[in-house]
């Protein structure tokens, strides 16, 4: 029997249709902002200072122009500094604030290249990827990296695309706010210009070219590529001698030296295991979708915003030390592809009612994974305790007595005024600072603070050389951090060289009575 036809819906009727669907898209972006502010405001100022954010603070009291990456800083000293201390809570506001705007600002973006539905997917999954959470709440610029990165190319291509003035500028404006930000944001711009190169015909660029308007301008971009260039070529060289100036006089244990090849691969995976490896894979089926299926100039638009980018810091690498975080750039592309892909799956029927479980479990499949990294955030901050170090260390602290520590700067800024030097990275220097030590008639001791052996995506001592000089030679004194339910555990262990004499033994501490534990009657406590 055949089926009845299927109404025919007036102009009225799909009129307000697509205005309820722009009302839910709306009440949904609201959530998701309200979701990710929550996220990345949630515990912000609770935990010390960890890794680079000491430069931060150095930097954001006394910025300078010639600063590589001065963005962040003036808006700390002028914005921030003004109202409230340029503390941990202070220095990791604009980076909460910057990771919840780039939500807003990704969806918008994605709506105008892919559509709502996609652009929500996409958006959804960037408030709750642990990454992006991370670096909301690292006092740091990357946030507002990932936030101009989200928007400047792919604002350039709209205004080109489809001679959008208004596109345009915004994309120049956020493009220089970008490299602002860091510098490494202008790899975006390689990316467009091989997209640029791929795209454009012959006959496409000869009738472009009798425009007198184009030729003017491409005069203007060349003069701008050239200067770019130089100061790229500079920027590189004195990052280059500053790296290897940090391995000479390291201020952290780094990690082991890995083959070639084997250790592009380990930084690559482990950016792509911060954005999490299904997001990731998501990402590039969207962009084989998109090649396959819709529309392959898009595609080829975000196969170069990603490939160019990556490509280039891992042909760096062979020369330098590159941290996973210099991928950031190109964070936003696997967002955009991720929420695409989900989004098509939307529109496959496969017999499942109602239509959108299929996607909807999908994407509960592609977040469980962050879910152990999201919630242990929240437990430590995913950060060695180096202020509850120096806290401890304080009163146990001997006039003559020394402090070696990973991140030394950290400690030397919680304990001001005391000598703390970096973690050596042989035995023969360990033992100099030993016998250093030793005058008539004192008894100073050399006290070691190193993170505890953790997984392989991190610098750890190696077994044999330092490690096991502290651990014949020192007495670990305390272990500080808090367990987490994802694979990175982030102890901070402090150990005392030489070891505390036999018989001083501090006495414990008294328990509070609420603190006191009751044994009930019968049972013996063990």
């Amino acid at each position: 029997m055949s089926q009845p036809p299927a109404p025919v819906l007036g102009p009225r009727n799909t009129s307000r249709i697509q205005e309820r669907h722009r009302n839910l898209a709306g009440l949904l972006l609201i959530g998701l902002v309200v979701l990710a502010a929550v996220l990345r405001f949630w515990r912000l100022g609770d935990w010390g200072f960890e890794g680079d954010e000491i430069y931060t603070l150095r930097d954001s009291l006394r910025p300078r122009l010639t600063n590589p990456r001065p963005l962040i800083y003036f808006l700390n000293h002028f914005l921030i500094g003004p109202l409230m201390p340029l503390n941990e809570l202070g220095l990791r506001i604009l980076p909460a604030l910057f990771g919840v705007l780039a939500i807003p600002a990704f969806y918008l973006v994605a709506r105008r290249l892919f559509g709502t539905r996609a652009a929500l997917f996409g958006t959804l999954l960037l408030a709750v990827n642990p990454l992006h959470v991370y670096q909301s709440q690292y006092a740091r610029y990357w946030s507002l990296v990932v936030l101009m990165s989200a928007v400047y190319p792919y604002a350039i291509y709209v205004g080109v695309r489809e001679r959008n003035a208004g596109w345009l500028t915004l994309g120049l404006i956020t493009a220089v706010l970008a490299v602002l930000a860091h510098p490494v944001s202008l790899l975006l711009m390689g990316g467009l210009a091989l997209f640029l190169l791929l795209q454009l015909r012959r006959d496409t660029v000869r009738d472009l070219w009798r425009h007198q308007g184009v030729r003017w301008g491409a005069l203007v971009l060349v003069i701008l590529a050239v200067i770019a260039g130089a100061r790229s070529i500079s920027l590189l060289e004195n990052w280059i001698a500053a790296h290897d100036a940090k391995t000479w006089v390291p201020d952290r244990v780094f990690p082991e030296r890995r083959p070639p090849i084997i250790k592009q691969l380990g930084i690559f995976l482990a950016f792509a295991e911060g954005l999490t490896l299904p997001v990731t894979l998501l990402g590039a089926l969207g962009i084989c979708q998109l090649w396959q299926r819709e529309d392959r100039s898009k595609a080829l638009l975000l196969a170069c915003l990603f490939a160019f980018p990556v490509l280039f810091i891992l042909a760096v690498s062979f020369r330098v030390a590159v941290s996973p975080t210099y991928f950031l750039p190109a964070a936003p592309v696997i967002f955009l592809a991720a929420g695409l892909f989900l989004s098509r799956l939307a529109d496959v029927d496969l017999g499942l009612r109602p239509r959108w479980l299929v996607p909807a479990a999908l994407t509960a499949v592609v977040l469980i994974p962050g879910v152990p990294t999201l919630i242990s955030q929240y437990r430590d901050g995913r950060r060695f305790d180096f202020r509850g170090a120096a806290q401890w260390l304080e009163p146990r602290l001997a006039p003559g007595d020394r402090i070696l520590s990973e991140q030394y700067r950290l400690i030397k800024h919680y304990l001001p005024g005391l000598p703390v030097e970096a973690i050596p990275q042989d035995t023969a220097s360990m033992m100099r600072a030993v016998r250093a030590l030793h005058r008539s008639g004192e008894e100073p001791a050399l006290w070691l603070v190193a993170p505890a052996p953790s997984h392989a995506f991190r610098g750890n001592l190696k077994r044999g050389g330092v490690l096991g000089w502290i651990y014949e030679n020192c007495q670990l004194r305390n272990t500080l951090g808090v367990s987490r339910i994802d694979f990175r555990q982030q102890y901070l262990q402090v150990y005392r060289c030489p070891p505390a004499k036999s018989g001083a033994i501090e006495p414990a501490e008294e328990l509070q009575p609420s603190e006191q534990v009751r044994v009930p009657a019968g049972r013996v406590q063990r």
